[in-house]
């Protein structure tokens, strides 16, 4: 058991090492471009990879390595903000569900069930859409669907934990609403939502991606992986590198999300340790 706890650590470090070295090449991505994202060539258009250009041109002459690593801002930033947007009220409302009465509890759970019953992606597409598309859009939609599986789990950790020792001691002894929910019972259900929250950063990576796909995401000429890929896919017989550029990207990252996710769930875990 503690050998596997130590291989379970290492795991974790390496490939928290991973997303924190992808999440630093993102900040710095415009300084490491070895050509402008978004100037074009026509010259040089549809150029195969090539010693000048590694993952050659697009329709427009456009540097592909330039671009797939500007878009990582786009892709990877939207993302994160995303998850921290659907982590945070979907605890707040499980919190409130949790310590609430019988009525705010059954009102707020239904109105999650009525997001649960649609498939949620078809569901976000219905919203981008009604909204008009565009990155800002795209969040507000996936965060609009996507909330209810954190209020679910925030609210059976709260109702778990309110019934302890130390909470009904903290009742007695006067302490306000507030003070024991920061004191004792977020720092006690914050640790399965965190990992709930790393797990469903791949997730959301390719739902944002999948919504820019369809024309419901960033807007050209904005550099963002899935509206590159959409931008490319009639080209993909003739120059196929253009959509494998930004595709590899989105598996690189979700992949690596999604092992340190796996990965610390797995350390977080009493029962595998």
């Amino acid at each position: 058991m503690k050998k596997m706890k130590i291989n379970t650590k290492k795991k974790l470090i390496f490939f928290g090492t991973l997303a924190v070295l992808l999440l630093v090449f993102s900040i710095f991505s415009e300084y490491l471009t070895p050509y402008d994202p978004y100037e074009q060539d026509l010259s040089i258009a549809k150029q195969a990879p090539s010693a000048e250009h590694l993952l050659g041109t697009d329709r427009y002459g456009r540097d592909m390595l330039s671009r797939v690593i500007i878009g990582s801002q786009a892709s990877i930033y939207s993302t994160l903000i995303l998850v921290a947007v659907i982590t945070i009220i979907g605890t707040i409302i499980g919190i409130i569900c949790g310590l609430s009465g019988k009525a705010v509890d059954v009102i707020l759970m239904r109105i999650s069930d009525i997001f649960l019953a649609f498939p949620g992606l078809v569901f976000a597409l219905a919203i981008a859409g009604v909204l008009g598309g565009g990155i800002h859009n795209a969040i507000i939609a996936l965060a609009a669907v996507s909330w209810p599986k954190f209020a679910r789990l925030a609210r059976s950790q709260t109702l778990a934990i309110k019934e302890t020792a130390f909470i009904e001691a903290s009742k007695l002894s006067g302490t306000g609403v507030f003070k024991m929910v920061f004191k004792h019972i977020l720092p006690n259900i914050i640790g399965p939502i965190l990992v709930t929250a790393v797990l469903d950063i791949g997730t959301m990576m390719m739902e944002l991606a999948g919504l820019s796909f369809l024309g419901l995401g960033a807007k050209p000429p904005i550099a963002e992986w899935g509206s590159m890929m959409s931008d490319a896919r009639s080209m993909l017989a003739t120059a196929p590198w253009i959509v494998m550029a930004p595709g590899i990207a989105i598996f690189i990252s979700v992949m690596i999300f999604n092992l340190l996710g796996d990965t610390l769930r797995d350390f977080a875990d009493p029962k595998g340790r």
